[in-house]
């Protein structure tokens, strides 16, 4: 009798790489996203309702809570340090950054406004090194380091100062105020000792008016001889409040004439300095408008 049973062939085996039914295996194929989700295993990026699919929705809702968020018009480094990663790329998407001498332009523009608001501490140059353009901010404590690319480097408060500026520049929504003519930080002597006068003088006189209510209710108690002990503790209290208001004043005053008296000095160390600090790994010479010419 003939044997009828024979061994399939291995080379028309079906290849079965899992257990899994058939059923399952087309639901996976076509539900990729709840398999990543779940732990499953990867699909191709443009495969039917993939994620290639539902990620630009997933992208717009991030960029709308992270334009309620934060507010760009005012963007510091405060702000860029509590952003996420995901945060950042969905905020200043790269395929749309501004980079090139067009970002250099705009972020000197508006690093020249904000030295003239005193918001920045530092000399801005436009510096050429390695035939390539970037712009140098430093100050006697830190240095600012800007490439065409957007990439900045350095270190000190000035790097923190700079990162927002440049992520600034580099977005095309934002409008870069045109600076002063005379934007460069200012002359040692011509920075005032205090500021706040005005607020100061109104604290004096209320100061006057709580010291006078209370020398008049404690002559008055004692004058009249009233039998009460309210008037004289209310002109008491009049009295400490004066006192207090007045040296209030007097450490505002005071500490305005030590941080008047502090930049007075970083300023001198600036201009009196005849080339830029150790620290600052810049050998390129500053370009100037004709050489932007040529």
């Amino acid at each position: 009798m003939e044997d009828t049973s024979t061994e399939p062939d291995p080379e028309r085996r079906p290849d079965r790489s899992s257990d899994e039914p058939d059923g399952a295996s087309s639901r996976n194929r076509a539900s990729p996203r709840s398999d990543a989700s779940h732990g499953g295993g990867d699909a191709p990026a443009d495969a039917p309702g993939g994620p290639a699919d539902d990620a630009p929705d997933d992208l717009d809702e991030l960029r709308e809570r992270v334009d309620e968020e934060y507010d760009f018009d005012d963007f510091g480094p405060s702000d860029m340090a509590r952003m996420s990663a995901e945060e950042w790329d969905a905020a200043f998407d790269p395929d749309s950054w501004i980079t090139g001498d067009r970002l250099l332009a705009r972020a000197e523009a508006e690093l020249k406004s904000r030295i003239a608001r005193r918001d920045v501490f530092g000399v801005l140059e436009r510096v050429r090194e390695d035939g390539e353009d970037r712009l140098l901010v430093y100050s006697d404590e830190g240095y600012a380091i800007v490439r065409p690319t957007g990439e900045v480097t350095g270190q000190g408060t000035v790097l923190r100062d700079i990162e927002p500026v440049v992520a600034l520049a580099a977005m095309e929504s934002h409008d870069v105020p045109e600076p002063p003519e005379d934007w460069s930080l200012p002359h040692p002597d011509t920075v005032p000792e205090g500021s706040g006068e005005f607020g100061n003088l109104m604290v004096q006189v209320i100061a006057v008016v709580q010291v006078l209510a209370g020398v008049a209710l404690l002559v008055a108690s004692f004058v009249a001889d009233l039998n009460t002990i309210v008037a004289p503790a209310m002109g008491i209290v009049f009295l400490l409040i004066g006192l207090l208001l007045f040296v209030m004043v007097a450490n505002a005053r005071l500490s305005d004439r030590f941080r008047s008296e502090e930049y007075r000095e970083r300023l001198r160390a600036l201009r009196q300095a005849k080339e830029r600090p150790d620290f600052v790994p810049v050998e390129g010479g500053v370009v100037t408008d004709d050489d932007r010419d040529e």
